[in-house]
Parts: structure tokens; C-alpha cells; sequence
């Protein structure tokens, strides 16, 4: 522990230093004069990333180690033909270029079917379809499957401006400025009902975690919240004074967390149907909030080219960030609660590590602005949109040991080298659960769970193509009904005017 106790006050760059000038440890030592930092990857791995309760650097691993190494400017240095003065430094720079090769966010596919600019994706639960709006008023679902064949669904009469995935990823939601919602089943009919939610252009749609629910934000003002099934209306929240871009649901369903050209983020209960909190930070229009994958903070992106994250439990400001150059559009948390990456009109998505409070990645795809990003339910992969008419699919390429991270700081911070207000960013990053708590737990048992929640999915799934199904059949006898009743009055009237 002594070791730990020696750093733990400093920083990363601090603890390189101190570790670099001490000359007790044989795995990383300075070369090229002082230029540079060489290490003994294997050497390294033991002496100081191994060391039981004594994590200088927070991991065990050296693929983490690398990536703060890259977070604080570290690259390998380009070299010529030249080895390194010693086997020791020709190892640590092999070990440096493989894991840092290993840690860039890289694209995978990009797809093309768009007829305007991408408005919003989203991944269904088991990452084999991907769905995307545009402002050519259709939605395409995307197969993450090489050469299958994508579904352009047709049904809005405007702009489609956000979609979204239900849980069970048997239903996907779109709201349009033609002011309907469209509920889809994901398949090749693309069969859909629709109802007509508000009295201005829908921005935002949004399921809850369990699938009952959908709520929905409008220019009209007001955040709407729907029965999924038979799209009943339940009730409305109404305190913002202009347009409400974006509204989300909380992991647990509880709150209900909205955006708007107020710029104000409001936060409310689900129950009571009260705001709870307004947060007032914001100098524009707020485009985009997401909670926290623990529920316990949010974060938003506006026109005031900013990213700001409140703890909702305290409302106090954690972080803020102002990496990008324009407009802020989009954001979506990685799963693990450790990452944000945000899309923005000057044409760049990036990367964040809330824990060090830092940019991580700045990605250069798209030839126009990024409008909409969103990562997979299991943080491998995140899908990116664009003016440019295109989507594009990245890997992520974090570690598998995501988890294995201290909380951050005791203070909110910023990355235009101003701290925020003081506050534990305590927003459930935890570090990784040991292996030992599933040791006892058979493979019998464990397979017996697997086999369970693959059968409730499927009957939650099938519910929900008999809910769509019913819907669709009590729009046709609607329908049916209308016509009917136009004959026999159309019936009436002749009878009347041939008695005449």
C-alpha cells in the first residue's frame, strides 16, 4: 500500500514523472536522452500494473495503461530503419505501436441509401439491425450482416427526425414533422401504425427500459407519454417555453429527463408528473440529453458548443467540456458509464473518458455535419449519422476490462482548463466484480439462466408483433367500419331523392 499511498494525490502525468526521476523500478526508465519514455512491457506488467491493492495507474492491464498514455499526447515516435539502443526500448516501442493500433476507434462499414441528411440511428438490443431518419422522410433498416439487403420503410410525409429501438428490438419508433408517431415492425413488410402525438414537429422518441412506454417531444412545446400498447395517451408535461428537442426516460423509468430551445434541461418525476429540477447552464438551444447508464447523471449538448454532465441527485454540475468548434447535436454514453462520444456540425464526432475528464479520440469521417450518434447496447460498436447522407458503423476498440476503473475525481472538471463546481462524480463507475463472486455459480445453472432469458425475449418479442398486429387490424376494421357507414348513408340519400 505504501506505494499506492506515495501517488495517490497526483495525477498521470505527475506519477509518470515521479516514477521516471525515481529509478527504483527496472521496467521504465527514460531514453533517446531524456526524449523519451521507454518501457519493458512484460517487465512493466508485473513490477506496477500487478501489484495486488497497489494500482498506481488505476488497471491492470497495459492496453488501459497505453490509452492514458495516448489521452496525455503520448505516441510512438516515427522511426527509420534504426533500431532502439536496446532490446528493453525495441520491446516497449513494439509493445507501444501494437496497443496503441489496438486502441483507435476505427470504421467498419459505412452505408449509403439516404436521399438527404441522417437525422438520428439507433441499434436494436442484439446489434443485427441498425435503423436510421432522414430528412427524405423514410427510415432504412440497416443489416449488420454483409450483403443483406437494407428496408427502406415509407409512411411519414415529412422529415423523419428521430427513431428508436424498443428493448426487445421487435418494434422501432420514428416521429416526424408531419407530427406522427410511427411505431414498425422491423421486417420486410414494414407494416407500421401511426398516430398522431402532437400539434408540432415530433424531435424525440424514446422507449422506456421495460417496452410499456414511449415518450415523445415536440415543437408544440410539451413531452408526451404513451402506453406502447394501442399507443394510448397517458399525460403530458408542460412547463418549457419553446421547442423541446429531446426527452429520455431514466434506466429505471423513474424520471423523465427533457431538452429545449429554453435552454433549459428539466428533470422530472414520472410519477407525480412534477419538474423536480431545471438546470439553467446552458448559453443556447440544448439539442440532446442522455442519462447515465446508473441513472444518476445526465449529459447535454447544445449550441453553445458545449457538453455539460449534472449529477441529478444533487443537481450540481460535474463536468463541462468545450471540445468542439460548432454546434453540439448529438451524444451517447458507452455502456460501461465511462465514455461519452458526441457529434457535432463542425463535421466531428469525439470521444470523452469522464474519468480523467479528457478527449480521448477526435474522429474524421463524415464530409458534412455529424447530426446523430448512438453506441450498441453492448458499447462494441456506435453508429454515426450526417448531412453528407451517410451512416457509418465504428468499433469501438476500448479494452474488454472497461470496468476495471477507479471513479473519477472529487471534482468536476473541465477541458478547457477551468474546473466545475466541486461534486463527486459518483455516477455508479465501479470497478469490475471480481471473478471469485461466480465461481460458485455452475455452468448448469448459468445455462439454465441463458436458455430462460432467450425464451422470455422471444415471448416478449412475440407480444409485440401481436400488439403491432392487433393495432394494424383495428386500423383496417376502423377503416372498414368508415366505409361502410359512407355506403349506407350514400344508400340513404338515393332512397330519399328517389322517393322525391
Amino acid at each position: 500500500m505504501a506505494m499506492e499511498q506515495e501517488f495517490s494525490s497526483l495525477c498521470f502525468p505527475q506519477k509518470l514523472w515521479k516514477m521516471l526521476e525515481s529509478g527504483k523500478f527496472q521496467s521504465i526508465w527514460w531514453s533517446e536522452s531524456g526524449k523519451c519514455v521507454a518501457i519493458n512491457k512484460d517487465l512493466f506488467e508485473v513490477e506496477v500494473l500487478g501489484r495486488d491493492g497497489q494500482q498506481v495507474f488505476h488497471t491492470q492491464k497495459m492496453k488501459s495503461f497505453t490509452r492514458q498514455l495516448n489521452a496525455y499526447g503520448f505516441t510512438k515516435m516515427q522511426r527509420n530503419f534504426q533500431r532502439s539502443a536496446s532490446l528493453p526500448e525495441f520491446l516497449a516501442e513494439e509493445a507501444a505501436a501494437s496497443a496503441h493500433s489496438q486502441e483507435d476507434p476505427s470504421l467498419e462499414r459505412h452505408f449509403k441509401g439516404h436521399r438527404d441528411a441522417v437525422t438520428s440511428v439507433d441499434f436494436s438490443s442484439t446489434k443485427k439491425q441498425l435503423v436510421s431518419g432522414s430528412m427524405d422522410s423514410c427510415l432504412m433498416i440497416w443489416s449488420m450482416k454483409p450483403q443483406m439487403r437494407a428496408y427502406r420503410f415509407m409512411g411519414h410525409k415529412d422529415a423523419v427526425l428521430c427513431v428508436h429501438f424498443s428493448p426487445s428490438g421487435h418494434l422501432v419508433a420514428s416521429g416526424s414533422r408531419d407530427k406522427t408517431v410511427r411505431l414498425w415492425i422491423p421486417s420486410v413488410k414494414g407494416e407500421s401504425t401511426v398516430f398522431k402525438a402532437h400539434t408540432g414537429t415530433v424531435r424525440s422518441v424514446h422507449f422506456s427500459s421495460d417496452g410499456q412506454s414511449l415518450v415523445t417531444a415536440s415543437d408544440d412545446k410539451t413531452i408526451k407519454v404513451w402506453t406502447v400498447h394501442r399507443q394510448k395517451f397517458l399525460f403530458s408535461l408542460n412547463q418549457h417555453i419553446n421547442w423541446v428537442r429531446c426527452a429520455r426516460f431514466s434506466p429505471d423509468g423513474r424520471l423523465i429527463v427533457s431538452s429545449s430551445d429554453d435552454k433549459t434541461v428539466k428533470l422530472w418525476d414520472k410519477t407525480s408528473r412534477e419538474c423536480i429540477h431545471s438546470f439553467c447552464e446552458h448559453g443556447g438551444f440544448v439539442n440532446h440529453v442522455e442519462f447515465h447508464p446508473s441513472g444518476n447523471c445526465i449529459a447535454a449538448g447544445g449550441t453553445d458548443n458545449t457538453v455539460k454532465l449534472w449529477d441529478v441527485r444533487m443537481n450540481r454540475l460535474l463536468q463541462h467540456y468545450q471540445v468542439h468548434s460548432s454546434v453540439v447535436n448529438s451524444l451517447s454514453f458507452h455502456p460501461s458509464g465511462n465514455y461519452l462520444v458526441t457529434a457535432s456540425s463542425d463535421s466531428t464526432l469525439k470521444i470523452l473518458d469522464l474519468l480523467e475528464g479528457r478527449l480521448l479520440y477526435t474522429l474524421h469521417g463524415h464530409q458534412g455535419p455529424a447530426t446523430c450518434v448512438a453506441f450498441s447496447r453492448d458499447g462494441d460498436l456506435f453508429a454515426s449519422g450526417s448531412s453528407d447522407e451517410q451512416v457509418m458503423v465504428w468499433k469501438t476498440n476500448f479494452d474488454s476490462d472497461y470496468g476495471e476503473v477507479v471513479k473519477p475525481q472529487k471534482y468536476g472538471s473541465s477541458v478547457d482548463g477551468t474546473h466545475g463546481t466541486g461534486s463527486e462524480m459518483d455516477c455508479g463507475i465501479h470497478h469490475k466484480k471480481t471473478k471469485t463472486q461466480d465461481s460458485s455459480r455452475t455452468q448448469e445453472q448459468q445455462e439454465e439462466e441463458t436458455s430462460l432469458a432467450n425464451t422470455l425475449e422471444h415471448i416478449i418479442g412475440q407480444l409485440d408483433v401481436l400488439t403491432q398486429t392487433v393495432s394494424i387490424l383495428e386500423q383496417r376494421l376502423t377503416l372498414t367500419e368508415d366505409k361502410l357507414k359512407e355506403c349506407l348513408e350514400n344508400q340513404q340519400k338515393i332512397i330519399q331523392s328517389n322517393k322525391n
